[in-house]
C-alpha cells in the first residue's frame, strides 16, 4: 500500500494544474457546505429558542372544530374556536411524562373604537402574566409604563401595535399614569406632535362567531415589546384574561363564582308576571347629575381588582400552548397527546407548532428545503466537475498507464492508485474547507449581523442577529457528504483508468 500512496504524490505533484483544480472545487464545495450546515443549525437552534421557547412552545392544543389550524401566526380576522371542559384537559396534559409545561390562553382578534367614530384592529392575547412570562422566559420587555399584574385589568400594548393604531386612528397611546416620552413617538406621530390625540384607555369589542362580544374600556398599563422577533409577534398586544372573555363574550372565571340568592331566583322564575318585579318598592334612585362629580370630562374608568381566589381555569380559553421535555421527539409526543386526547372525548386536539404558526411555520420549512437543496446541487455540479477532470486526466496520462500495465501493474493496482490521489486531494482540500468554515462561522456569529425587521431573513438567521453554530453532528456529517461525493466522482476516472491497456499506449507513442 506504501508505494501506491507514494506514486500518488508523485502524479499529484507531476500535474500540479489538474490536481490544484480539483482541490479548489473541494475546498469551496466543503466550505459551502460546512456554512451551510452551519446557517441550517443556527436556523433550528434559533427558531427553537425564539419561537418555540419563547412564544408557542413545542405543541399547540385548539378546539376539535377549529378549521383554521394557523391559529397562532395566520392574521385572519376568523374567531377562534373555544375549548370546552378545559379542566379535564389539564388533567390530561398533567399526566404525561414527556410533557415539561403548559400554558392555557384566549387569543383573538378585537376591533378597537373611539369617540370620533374611528375604528382600528388589535391581536390580543389573554393571558396570566405571572404565568406566561414564567413559561416563555420573561419574553415580554418594558418600554413604557409598568408591567401588567396578575391582579389588575389592563393591557399591554406592544411597541408595533401602538404605531399601527396611530396610523389607522390617529391615537397615540400612553400609559396611565406615566410621563409623556416624546423620543418614543413614531415619525408619523412625531410630525402631528403639536396636536397630538393622547390616550390612556382602550375600548375594545372583541370579534367572536356567536355575536355576544362586547365593548370594554381597559387601562393600558405599558407598552412593551418582545424580546425576541418582536417585528412577527408585534401583532400581538397582551391583555388580562377576565377582561379578555368579557369582551369576546366568554364565560369568565367571576361568572362560574355567582351564587344568586333565593329571593333573586324566585323572581328569574316568574316569566309569567313580570309586573310583579316592579310593585313592591320603586326601583329607581334619585340621584343629581348636576355635581361637578358626573362631569364626563371627570368620569374614569372603574378598575376592578382580579380575586385572588378565583378559579381563572374555570373560565373559557382557546388555545393550550404546551412545552416537550428534552430528549422527546415532537411526532411521537404528538401521536400520544392526540390518542389521549381522543379517548378521554375531550375538546382539543393536539397540532405541532409550525401548523400553528401558519405561513410563519410554512416559510420556515420552505428555507431549509431550498438551504438543503443548495448545498445538494452544489456538490453535484463539484461531483460532476471532479469526475470530467480525473477523466480527462487519466486520458491525457494513457501512455504512464499503459507503460505501468506493460511492467506488470493490474488493473487493482491502477484503481488503488487513482482512489489514492483522489482521497489525497480530497482530505487536504476538503479537509481545510471545513476547518476554515469551523473558524468563520464563530467570527460571523460574533459580528451579529443584525436581521431587521425583514421577516424572510429573521427566520434565516432564526433571529434577530446571524447566529450560525456548527455541531459535533455536523461535522461528522459534512465528513461523510465529503466522503460519499469524493468516492462518487472518482468512480467512472478509475474505469477508465483501469480500462488502458499496454497496446494502446505503444498506439499512442
Amino acid at each position: 500500500m506504501g508505494i501506491i500512496f507514494k506514486i500518488a504524490w508523485r502524479n499529484i505533484f507531476r500535474h500540479k494544474g489538474k490536481s490544484f483544480i480539483i482541490g479548489v472545487i473541494l475546498f469551496l464545495g466543503s466550505f459551502i457546505m460546512t456554512a451551510g450546515n452551519g446557517v441550517l443549525s443556527g436556523m433550528n437552534k434559533g427558531l427553537q429558542e425564539n419561537i418555540v421557547n419563547r412564544f408557542t412552545g413545542d405543541i399547540v392544543l385548539i378546539a376539535t372544530n377549529q378549521r383554521d389550524e394557523a391559529v397562532v401566526g395566520g392574521w385572519s380576522l376568523t374567531p377562534t374556536e373555544v375549548i370546552s371542559g378545559y379542566t379535564n384537559i389539564k388533567a390530561i396534559l398533567l399526566k404525561q411524562p414527556y410533557i415539561e409545561s403548559f400554558l392555557p390562553v384566549c387569543r383573538g382578534f378585537s376591533m378597537i373604537l373611539n369617540e370620533a367614530g374611528d375604528m382600528g384592529f388589535s391581536g390580543l392575547l389573554g393571558v396570566d402574566i405571572d404565568d406566561y412570562q414564567r413559561m416563555f422566559q420573561s419574553n415580554l420587555v418594558l418600554v413604557e409604563g409598568r408591567m401588567l399584574s396578575s391582579t389588575e385589568r389592563g393591557v399591554l400594548v406592544t411597541a408595533g401595535a401602538r404605531k399601527a393604531i396611530y396610523n389607522s386612528m390617529e391615537m397615540w397611546l400612553t400609559p396611565v399614569d406615566s410621563p409623556f416620552i416624546l423620543s418614543n413617538l413614531s415619525p408619523e406621530a412625531m410630525s402631528n406632535s403639536n396636536s397630538l390625540n393622547i390616550q390612556s384607555n382602550m375600548v375594545l369589542m372583541g370579534m367572536s362567531a356567536d355575536g355576544n362580544q362586547l365593548d370594554i374600556r381597559v387601562p393600558v398599563v405599558g407598552i412593551a415589546k418582545y424580546k425576541y422577533l418582536d417585528s412577527i409577534w408585534q401583532g400581538y398586544s397582551i391583555l388580562d384574561l377576565e377582561s379578555f372573555r368579557e369582551c369576546f363574550g366568554y364565560v369568565t372565571a367571576q361568572d362560574t363564582e355567582i351564587k344568586i340568592s333565593e329571593e333573586k331566583e324566585r323572581i328569574l322564575k316568574e316569566e309569567e308576571n313580570l309586573d310583579s318585579l316592579f310593585e313592591d318598592k320603586n326601583i329607581f334612585q334619585k340621584v343629581e347629575t348636576k355635581t361637578s362629580a358626573y362631569q364626563i370630562g371627570k368620569i374614569k374608568p372603574k378598575r376592578v381588582a382580579i380575586s385572588t381566589n378565583m378559579d381563572r381555569d374555570a373560565g373559557i380559553y382557546n388555545i393550550v400552548f404546551v412545552k416537550l421535555k428534552r430528549g422527546y421527539k415532537l411526532k411521537d409526543a404528538l401521536l400520544k397527546l392526540n390518542i389521549e386526547l381522543s379517548n378521554s372525548k375531550a375538546s382539543a386536539k393536539a397540532i405541532s407548532w409550525k401548523k400553528a404558526a401558519g405561513s410563519i411555520g410554512d416559510m420556515v420549512s420552505f428555507i431549509k428545503v431550498i438551504l438543503i437543496v443548495f448545498v445538494a446541487l452544489l456538490f453535484l455540479v463539484a461531483a460532476i466537475i471532479i469526475t470530467n477532470t480525473l477523466s480527462m486526466s487519466a486520458i491525457e496520462r494513457t501512455t504512464e498507464i499503459g507503460m505501468m500495465r506493460a511492467v506488470g501493474a493490474d488493473k487493482s493496482f491502477v484503481a488503488k492508485m487513482f482512489a489514492s490521489e483522489t482521497a489525497i486531494l480530497s482530505f487536504f482540500f476538503g479537509g481545510l474547507g471545513m476547518v476554515i468554515g469551523a473558524i468563520v462561522l464563530p467570527l460571523i456569529s460574533w459580528l451579529k449581523v443584525p436581521a431587521g425587521t425583514n421577516d424572510f431573513l429573521l427566520l434565516v438567521f432564526g433571529g434577530d442577529y446571524f447566529n450560525p453554530i456548527l455541531d459535533t453532528g455536523d461535522i461528522i456529517a459534512g465528513i461523510l457528504i465529503l466522503a460519499f461525493v469524493t468516492v462518487l466522482a472518482m468512480l467512472y476516472p478509475v474505469i477508465v483508468a483501469t480500462r488502458i491497456t499496454p497496446l494502446e499506449a505503444i498506439a499512442r507513442d
